[in-house]
């Protein structure tokens, strides 16, 4: 009888520490309404980013209201991201300045770069790595920063061997509808990612959004 309360104690232990429970959440590249947030808070999605900073050289200006508007509606986690601009004449460093002078006002957290589309980049391995790090140096002087990539993209951009921004927190893109990392497979020097991507261009509560995970 020992044996057996001391086994079933053993599984329910361990099943507490394999079951991982996952928190949902979206990022938006549109103004999107207080009401609209909390439709999607009843839906069940605790956290949100929010594009920042566009890919032709000037902040987003929906951000800002769009943060203030989630805020209302109750959502405790907004981070940001940023979809630069590697083409236009505007350093990196710049372009970082800029989105987070716009961003004045309003509480959010991380900033998250974000790395895709390599039709944008138009460097070079040696140049795209340059101009990230330059990104990722400004932007960890104001806030925790973390990158959003795909293997596929990070590969082509910034070549299978770079590892420059490994020490930083990872949001992968996978869309597989599967709200696990176990599809995950190391690239760019990570491991482990922190975030992932499993749905692209979704429609909820009425919202143009993009599902999350953690």
């Amino acid at each position: 009888m020992l044996l057996t309360a001391c086994v079933v104690l053993l599984l329910s232990l361990f099943g507490v520490v394999h079951v991982v429970e996952a928190t949902k959440g979206i990022d938006v590249s549109t103004l999107v309404s207080s009401s609209d947030f909390q439709c999607l808070k009843k839906e069940g999605y605790d956290f949100l980013i929010v594009r920042a900073y566009r890919n032709i050289g000037k902040p987003d200006s929906n951000a800002v209201q769009t943060i203030k508007n989630a805020r209302h509606a109750g959502f405790g986690h907004v981070d940001v991201y940023m979809f630069p601009c590697p083409q236009c004449s505007k350093p990196a460093s710049v372009q970082v300045q800029e989105m987070v002078s716009a961003l004045r006002g309003v509480s959010y957290g991380e900033i998250w770069l974000d790395i895709e589309k390599s039709s944008y980049w138009t460097g070079g391995y040696f140049g795209n790595q340059n101009f990230f790090e330059e990104l990722l140096s400004e932007a960890s002087k104001h806030k925790r920063t973390g990158v959003y990539t795909s293997k596929s993209q990070w590969n082509e951009i910034m070549g299978s061997s770079y590892t420059g921004g490994s020490s930083h927190r990872l949001w992968y893109a996978h869309y597989d509808n599967h709200m696990s990392f176990s599809d995950f497979t190391p690239f760019g020097g990570w491991h482990t990612p922190a975030m992932k991507q499993y749905a692209g261009d979704q429609t909820v509560c009425g919202v143009g959004v993009d599902l999350n995970m953690y």
